[in-house]
């Protein structure tokens, strides 16, 4: 969900710069910025403490 979040905040993004005047290859880069960093946090939430699954429940659950 994070990875489509920050594709359409990106793509959202690029249509507007595109139409105040900002290049179309400026704006695309800022989407691909945007979908990298959505890529970048879906992969390393899972590893920061507090969201790892891989621990042992407790005895007796």
């Amino acid at each position: 969900m994070i990875i489509f979040l920050a594709t359409l905040t990106g793509l959202v993004l690029w249509i507007v710069l595109w139409a105040i005047g900002v290049k179309s290859f400026d704006a695309f880069m800022l989407t691909m910025l945007f979908a990298l960093g959505g890529v970048i946090v879906h992969v390393i939430l899972p590893y920061l403490p507090g969201n790892r699954r891989d621990e042992l429940p407790p005895p007796g659950a």
